[in-house]
C-alpha cells in the first residue's frame, strides 16, 4: 500500500476510531448510569407502593371513625342512661363499620359493649392513653386491635365511644400485589414493634414481633440508620441481610401516631425489576439512531393530542369525583365545596338550605332489603334533582341524608313557596319499579345569611330544623326559626 493510500485510510480510520471509542465510552457510561437509575426507579416505586398501602390503612381507620361519628352525636344528644338504647346504638356502630367491638366508657373506665356486657378497662395501659386525649387511634396489644377513640364532648353524655378495628383485617392488604412469596408488609411503632402484618408474616425480618431487634444482629449499621429515620419521620429503602436471604426494606411514615408502614421484598425481586428496566434501556439505545428523526414530530403530535385528552380526562375525573355514584347528585365534598364557594362570592344574597333524610330508612332496609333501599335513594336523587333550577346545589351528604341549597331567594314569599314545593314533593314521592313505596322525609330549613353566614353555622341551623321536624313526628318540614313545641327546646 502506497504512502498516499495509507495516509488516506488513516484520515478516515483515526477519526472513525476516535468517534467509535467516544461512542463506546458514552454508551458504557450511559449503561452504567442506567443500571443505577433502574435500581433507584425500583426503590422509588417501592416507596410509592408503601405510601399507597399506608393510605389504604389510614382510610380504613378513618372509615371506622366516620361510622362512629353519628353514633357519637346521638349519644351526646340522647345521653347514656337508657342501657337498652345505648347497646342498640353501639350495635349500630359495630354493624356499620369494620369494628368488631364497640364500647361506651366513662372517664373511670367503666365500659359497656354492644352486647350489653360490662367491663372495667380503667387500669389498662391503653385506656390511660385514651384519657391523655392526644391520640384518636391507639393500638391495643392484648386484643391486637386499634381503638378508634371518639370523645363525647357535647350534650348530656360524657365519656368515650371506642370502636376496635381488628388488625387481622390488615392481612389482606398485600393480596395480589405481584411481589414474591417472601415479601411482607408490616405496621410498626417508633420502637419497631409490629402491630399487624400482611404477606409472609413468618419472615425473619419480623421475628419476635420487633423489626429492629430481628434485623440488628446482622445489620447493626443499617438498623441504626433505620431507627433514626423512623424516629425522624423519613422514608427510604435499606438492604437487610437475614440468614441466607437479602431483603430491601422500605419504610414510610403513616401519619397516624408516628407509626410506619414497612414493606420488605427480596433483593432478587428488586434486581429482576431493575433488569427489566435495563433491558428496555438497551433496546432504546439500539433504536435511538433510527427513531431520532421522527421523534420530535411524534412528541409534538402526542403533546397536542395529549393536552386535549388530558383536559377532557381532567374534566371527566372532576365530574366523577364530585358525583355520588348511587344518586347521580353531588357527593358530600362537592356539595359542601360548591355551597362554600357561593357563600364566599355572594355574602348578601339571601338563600336557603334544606337538610332532609328519609323517615325510618333503616326499617326500609330491614324489611324490604338494601337493594330496595338503594332504589329509594336512587329514585329520590333523580326526582328531587328535577324540581329545582340547574343553578341550585343538590347533593347527597350521608347515607339517607340530602342537602339542597337554593340560591338568590329574594323574598319571604319565595321562601315559603319553595318550602311548600319540597313538602308537596314528598307527599307524592314514590319509589320502586314493581313495588311502589311511598317514602316520607323530615326536613330542616335554614336561611342564609341571617341564620348562618358560613357553611358550618348554616348547616347546624338546618340540622336543628331537621331535629324539630323529627321531634314533631317526622314527615314534615321545620324552619330553624320555628318555635319549639311547649316544654321543649332545640337543645333537648
Amino acid at each position: 500500500m502506497s504512502n498516499q493510500n495509507r495516509s488516506s485510510v488513516l484520515q478516515w480510520l483515526i477519526p472513525t476510531g476516535i468517534m467509535m471509542v467516544v461512542v463506546v465510552v458514552m454508551l458504557v457510561s450511559f449503561y452504567s448510569k442506567s443500571n443505577k437509575e433502574a435500581e433507584n426507579t425500583v426503590h422509588k416505586t417501592l416507596i410509592s407502593s408503601t405510601e399507597t398501602y399506608g393510605e389504604r390503612f389510614e382510610s380504613r381507620l378513618d372509615g371506622v371513625s366516620m361510622a362512629g361519628e353519628p353514633i357519637k352525636r346521638l349519644l351526646e344528644s340522647e345521653g347514656v342512661e337508657d342501657s337498652a338504647r345505648l347497646t342498640q346504638l353501639l350495635g349500630v356502630a359495630a354493624d356499620s363499620s369494620e369494628a368488631t367491638t364497640v364500647f361506651y366508657s366513662d372517664d373511670k373506665g367503666k365500659a359497656i359493649d354492644q352486647n350489653g356486657a360490662s367491663q372495667d378497662i380503667g387500669e389498662t395501659a391503653w385506656f390511660q392513653e385514651v384519657l391523655e386525649g392526644e391520640r384518636s387511634y391507639i393500638y391495643v396489644e392484648e386484643t391486637e386491635t386499634i381503638a378508634v377513640v371518639k370523645q363525647l364532648s357535647g350534650g348530656t353524655a360524657k365519656g368515650y365511644l371506642l370502636l376496635f378495628y381488628p388488625m387481622n383485617n390488615f392481612e389482606d392488604l398485600l393480596m395480589n400485589s405481584g411481589y414474591d412469596s417472601t415479601s411482607f408488609l408490616a405496621i410498626i411503632d417508633l420502637e419497631g414493634n409490629v402491630m399487624g402484618t400482611s404477606g409472609a408474616s413468618t419472615n425473619a425480618c419480623l421475628k419476635g414481633g420487633n423489626v429492629f431487634t430481628a434485623l440488628e444482629p446482622e445489620n447493626k449499621d443499617a438498623v441504626r440508620i433505620l431507627r433514626n429515620r423512623v424516629g425522624n419521620g423519613s422514608r427510604g429503602n435499606l438492604v437487610m441481610q437475614t440468614g441466607n436471604q437479602t431483603h430491601v426494606v422500605t419504610f414510610v411514615p403513616v401519619g397516624t401516631n408516628r407509626w410506619d408502614m414497612v414493606l420488605g421484598v427480596s433483593k432478587a425481586y428488586v434486581d429482576r425489576q431493575a433488569g427489566y428496566l435495563r433491558r428496555n434501556t438497551k433496546n432504546m439505545v439500539f433504536s435511538l439512531l433510527i427513531v431520532i428523526g421522527v421523534f420530535f414530530c411524534i412528541v409534538m403530535v402526542i403533546n397536542i393530542v395529549g393536552k386535549i385528552r388530558s383536559n377532557e380526562k381532567k374534566k371527566e375525573l372532576e365530574d366523577k369525583a364530585d358525583t355520588d355514584l348511587l344518586t347521580g347528585l353531588n357527593n358530600k365534598l362537592a356539595t359542601e365545596r360548591k355551597i362554600k364557594d357561593y357563600m364566599a362570592q355572594n355574602t348578601n344574597k339571601q338563600s336557603m338550605m334544606f337538610l332532609f333524610d328519609i323517615d325510618n330508612f333503616k326499617k326500609i332496609n330491614d324489611t324490604m332489603g338494601h337493594a330496595f333501599g338503594d332504589e329509594v335513594l336512587r329514585s329520590l336523587g333523580t326526582q328531587i334533582g328535577a324540581i329545582f333550577r340547574a343553578s341550585d346545589i343538590v347533593g347527597r351528604v350521608g347515607g339517607d341524608e340530602f342537602m339542597v341549597f337554593l340560591k338568590d331567594i329574594s323574598s319571604d314569599e319565595d321562601i315559603l313557596k319553595e318550602a311548600r314545593k319540597v313538602e308537596n314533593f314528598f307527599k307524592s314521592f314514590q319509589a320502586g319499579e314493581y313495588v311502589k313505596y311511598k317514602a316520607t322525609a323530615s326536613i330542616g330549613v335554614a336561611i342564609f345569611p341571617q341564620e348562618g353566614e358560613d357553611f358550618e353555622t348554616l348547616y347546624k341551623a338546618a340540622d336543628q330544623g331537621l331535629y324539630k321536624a323529627k321531634k314533631r313526628g317526622k314527615n314534615q318540614l321545620a324552619f330553624y326559626r320555628d318555635r319549639e313545641p311547649a316544654g321543649q327546646t332545640a337543645a333537648e
